[in-house]
């Protein structure tokens, strides 16, 4: 008896890990999107759900629009050169202008996945993307900038890799980026 109920509380016990496996992923991701679509339904007293969302996307594409325009390029570039008079303020806005523009905007800079040697004695490899080929501006030759990413955040690290030392990844860049994210957990292109 003592057997058989430990072998139905380990089979019960599995199918809750399971359960809990399957069901935290969507419930995380569903109380993110409902708390952040309840806090712009608040931010602007919207009464009916996911309004605020659908006025904050509309006000974006307006705003990026009248951005596209000839007419508002003058005015962008006198409201950048006054904050980047702003010590502080011109520091965290170009710093997010370019982080932002590196995922999404023309000039994306996280498109090419490297690995490069860390340590040559011991064979330990890195990941990261290559963000800057021309180091002239540093005084630098025969090197590249390598930018890696930390797992569950948004920072990372710069390196200045010797060009010998790199090889391109032959995966897209957003499975590396997913994979160096996601601690190594997302491997997507090998499954």
């Amino acid at each position: 008896m003592s057997f058989r109920f430990k072998s139905i509380t380990a089979r019960l016990f599995g199918y809750f890990v399971k359960g809990l496996f399957l069901l935290a992923p969507v419930y995380i991701t569903g109380y993110i999107i409902f708390n952040l679509l309840n806090s712009l339904d608040q931010e602007f007293y919207f009464y009916f759900r996911g309004t605020g969302l659908v006025i904050m996307v509309a006000i974006i594409m307006i705003v990026g629009f009248l951005g596209s325009t000839f007419i508002s390029l003058p005015l962008i570039q006198i409201l950048e050169e006054g904050v980047s008079k702003l010590p502080l303020v011109g520091l965290i806005y170009f710093s997010l202008k370019d982080l932002i523009g590196a995922f999404v905007g023309d000039k994306k800079k996280f498109n090419q996945p490297v690995k490069f040697i860390l340590n040559k004695e011991n064979g330990i490899l890195k990941l990261g993307f290559i963000t800057q080929t021309d180091l002239s501006f540093l005084d630098i030759q025969d090197a590249v900038l390598v930018y890696c990413p930390h797992s569950y955040a948004f920072s990372g690290e710069i390196f200045v890799v010797p060009v010998a030392n790199v090889t391109l990844l032959n995966i897209p860049a957003s499975d590396a980026m997913k994979m160096i994210v996601s601690g190594g957990v997302s491997l997507s292109s090998a499954s």
